[in-house]
């Protein structure tokens, strides 16, 4: 039985804000995804040699003085320069002028795992060196998972609904499940939706080095996020953010936008089972999967790609292969094109299922689907047959995007062609 939507009215994605490893702005993130190139390195944003990976994917184009005023440049901390900077590139992408729709019919979601948790590390340093007085004053408003939302509502004097979650690398969907519901209850017109992440600092960096969950692979950094290859051997780091405008379809067309693609579908479900090792039955995740294609009002058959969370790590990449096929079925998910992008851009935790969605409307609008990098070794345990190396052409049918984090928090999205 298929579940209803909270209404009948469409949601639509009309501007695409991106600072990612492979490129800025919704052009720049789909040259960087068709290139083939991966944006992972040495790191360059502290000495990493304590710590057994030394490498990440960094945004290293980044001026916030081209999105930011000089004070919020000076004020703000990284995340909340790449939440305000991607929420500026998306409403001018989208053609929307902020004043001209009431502040209190637009509201913000953003998500995000660690927040500003990388200025909190540097501050702790002053702190540990010089005592509180060399502590910036700044740092109470900087370190919480809202900042990023709340310095979109109040650059832009939004007054409409605004939340931000911390639901690991699940944030993103979970923000933009969270802005569709806002608009099919009525309760705003558009919605500014994504997630944001900065986490290459020592402490944040070093928390996922300690519990082994980090590729070693530091030789050969391009090739190190291998997502389905039997030879993976665990994620790597990224920073970054992708943010949205969302807006009832009717509100869209009014304005004469232009659409990159309807958000259809949104599911969220949890594991019960462990902090990072997903439950080995794949019910919940397939469940998640089948329920976001049902509210999207779409059979299992209809779908006609799907974006993997596909983190090249051992569990998680054969555990999604099983919930793909509990899902839709042996004959359909071996039918069914998929790509994962983590070979690219790397794994931006809170952001992460951003760069996927955006590059899912990417998609619809270009009618090409990207590939998916460095899967030198097929993996018997990852029989997924349509996973392929290289771009291909698209008819344009509608996507399902996976988005699996630690908690064993699974959330899904279904994007439908404008």
């Amino acid at each position: 039985m298929a579940i209803k939507q909270d209404s009948a009215e469409a949601i639509v994605i009309t501007g695409v804000g991106a600072v990612t490893p492979i490129g800025t702005g919704a052009e720049g993130l789909w040259r960087g995804a068709l290139s083939g190139h991966s944006g992972v390195d040495q790191i360059t944003r502290f000495d990493p040699s304590q710590f057994s990976t030394h490498i990440a994917a960094e945004v290293n184009d980044f001026d916030p003085s081209t999105y930011l005023d000089a004070k919020q440049a000076r004020r703000f901390d990284r995340y909340s320069q790449f939440a305000l900077a991607c929420a500026t590139m998306a409403l001018d992408d989208a053609g929307l002028d902020p004043s001209s729709v009431p502040p209190d019919r637009v509201g913000v979601c953003i998500g995000t795992a660690l927040g500003g948790i990388s200025y909190a590390e540097k501050e702790h340093v002053a702190f540990i060196k010089d005592g509180p007085r060399a502590v910036s004053p700044l740092l109470a408003l900087s370190i919480f998972a809202g900042a990023g939302s709340c310095n979109i509502a109040i650059e832009y004097g939004f007054t409409g609904p605004a939340s931000a979650n911390g639901d690991s690398c699940a944030s993103s969907p979970v923000a933009l499940g969270n802005a569709l519901h806002y608009l099919q209850r009525g309760e705003a017109d558009v919605m500014i939706a994504g997630g944001a992440e900065a986490p290459l600092s020592p402490l944040a960096f070093g928390a996922f080095s300690l519990i082994r969950a980090m590729s070693l692979r530091n030789e050969d950094p391009q090739t190190a996020s291998r997502p389905f290859s039997k030879d993976r051997d665990g994620f790597v780091m990224a920073e970054g953010a992708s943010v949205f405008v969302l807006e009832t379809r009717r509100h869209a067309e009014k304005r004469g936008a232009q659409i990159y693609a309807e958000l259809a579908g949104y599911s969220l479900t949890n594991d019960g089972h462990h902090m990072t090792a997903p439950r080995t039955d794949a019910s919940a995740s397939s469940r998640a999967m089948r329920e976001a294609v049902q509210r999207a009002g779409l059979t299992m058959d209809e779908i006609e790609a799907i974006s993997a969370h596909g983190s090249s790590t051992s569990l998680n990449d054969s555990t999604e292969t099983r919930a793909i096929k509990l899902a839709f079925g042996e004959e359909k998910a071996r039918r069914t094109p998929i790509f994962a992008t983590k070979g690219l851009h790397a794994h931006a935790l809170g952001a992460t299922g951003a760069f996927e969605a955006a590059l899912c409307c990417l998609a619809m609008r270009h009618g090409v689907l990207p590939g998916t990098a460095n899967r030198i070794t097929p993996d018997p345990d990852c029989d997924l047959d349509y996973v392929a190396e290289g771009p291909r052409p698209f008819a344009r049918g509608p996507i399902l995007s996976n988005s699996f984090g630690f908690g064993g928090i699974n959330s899904c999205l279904v994007f439908k062609p404008a």
